[in-house]
């Protein structure tokens, strides 16, 4: 009884270990094509191309900043009262010397009556002394003493002081008078109503009536690093530098306008400046208190090679790009000047004219034959003949393996993630007898 269940064990364990022997020599075949397909046997790679070119390059500078109005004024009342009408709509557009509200006046047209009036009491009364000086230097020593006469002379200078400072008091009176009306004090936009006509309003109130904002023109204020500061002194030194305002995402232009002030210093936590830009602001796409990032133009490049920045590839012995000659690649190692999100500025390394590869970098090496393509889809290799297999394999499972082999021939050009496992998955599922 024991010898037949080993013997039964051993039969299964061989059953197991031929399949496994079977299973692993079938596939060598399609392992063996695929590796073959992958080192680029079965033809020329796929490449997309452009060619360097010569123009002229922009350099900016770019930092990021808040809208500023021009000119901010919170509208106060300077004296205490009864707010008797408020003349604006909130967000309106005003002029220099608009009236924007008006306070109960009486109390103030009152004490200016009074100053007018103490000012003619206070004529008259030196006009009557001037008149009595007259009558004492007629009748002369003779009838007074010399004594009265200074006296007298010395009223009418009291007198007239008294006079000036009367003057004094109804200007004071008057422009009083004048806060009473509140005058917009120059052109802007009125935000919204801080206090509603008929509330009592005193001087010295923290919030006021009302905020007007200059808008048109508007200021930007950014900051860029210190390190540009040279860059930025030279560039200032030849003229007016333009910049743009852009969106947070930097993809749309909201304004163009120029710098105008670098700060005085810098910031030592930091190690930024602050600049200050102005814009003209007639489409109104800046606003207070907004994010921007500001594009400030330093300098142009003239006359200079440039190529696409994902032809620039990056290795251990610094920066190279692949020059197609008679559908040949040859990796050139080049000197990069600037480069941004779309082109790259070479300084050594590639002439105008010539072809560089853009994309289908997977399967490129120094040497190795391409064939371009237009760019409007992704490079793709012509995938490798299959070897024939043994016929022990059904016709299904031979078409299921091709599909599986090109489509892991096509993710690895692409640049994908690598379909190996997928493709011996497929190969396990659909060419296993």
């Amino acid at each position: 009884m024991s010898l037949l269940r080993w013997a039964s064990t051993l039969g299964v364990i061989g059953a197991i270990a031929a399949g496994v022997y079977y299973t692993m020599h079938s596939g060598a075949p399609d392992g063996a094509a695929n590796r073959q397909g992958r080192n680029g046997a079965g033809g020329p790679v796929s490449v997309a191309a452009k060619p360097a070119m010569t123009s002229d390059v922009p350099v900016y500078l770019e930092g990021v900043g808040s809208v500023k109005a021009l000119n901010t004024a919170t509208i106060r009342a300077q004296v205490d009262g009864r707010l008797l009408s408020v003349n604006f709509k909130e967000g309106q557009d005003v002029k220099k010397g608009d009236l924007l509200a008006k306070i109960d006046p009486a109390t103030y047209q009152a004490q200016l009556d009074q100053a007018v009036a103490k000012k003619a009491l206070d004529e008259a009364l030196l006009a009557n002394t001037k008149h009595d000086l007259e009558r004492f230097q007629k009748v002369g020593t003779l009838a007074i003493s010399q004594q009265q006469i200074d006296t007298q002379v010395a009223l009418i200078k009291q007198q007239e002081a008294q006079v000036k400072s009367d003057v004094a008091a109804i200007e004071n009176a008057q422009a009083i008078l004048g806060y009473t009306t509140i005058l917009a004090p120059f052109d802007g936009r009125t935000g919204i109503r801080l206090v509603d006509e008929g509330n009592l309003v005193h001087n010295g109130d923290t919030n006021g009536i009302v905020v007007i904002t200059q808008v048109q023109p508007i200021s930007v204020v950014f900051t860029l690093p210190q390190q540009d500061l040279p860059t930025l002194t030279k560039a200032m030194a030849a003229g007016p530098l333009a910049a743009q305002a852009l969106s947070t995402d930097s993809q749309t232009e909201l304004d163009v306008g120029t710098l105008k002030v670098i700060d005085n210093q810098v910031d030592q936590q930091t190690g930024t400046i602050r600049l200050k830009g102005e814009f003209p602001n007639d489409k109104r796409q800046l606003w207070p208190g907004q994010f921007v990032n500001v594009r400030l133009l330093v300098d142009t490049l003239k006359n200079v090679v440039v190529v696409p920045a994902e032809s620039v590839q990056r290795g251990p012995d610094g920066t190279y790009v692949y020059v197609v000659s008679n559908n040949t690649v040859t990796m050139q190692p080049v000197k990069v000047a600037r480069q941004d999100e779309k082109n790259a500025v070479i300084a050594d390394g590639v002439t105008s004219g010539q072809t560089v590869v853009t994309s289908g970098f997977g399967r490129l090496k120094d040497g190795a034959t391409v064939s371009i393509s237009d760019g409007s889809t992704s490079p793709e290799t012509t995938p490798a003949q299959k070897r024939p297999r043994d016929g022990k394999k059904s016709s299904s499972a031979n078409e299921n393996a091709q599909a599986t082999q090109a489509s892991t021939e096509a993710a690895l050009v692409t640049g994908s993630t690598s379909g190996d496992g997928k493709h011996h998955q497929n190969r396990d599922s659909g060419a296993t007898p």
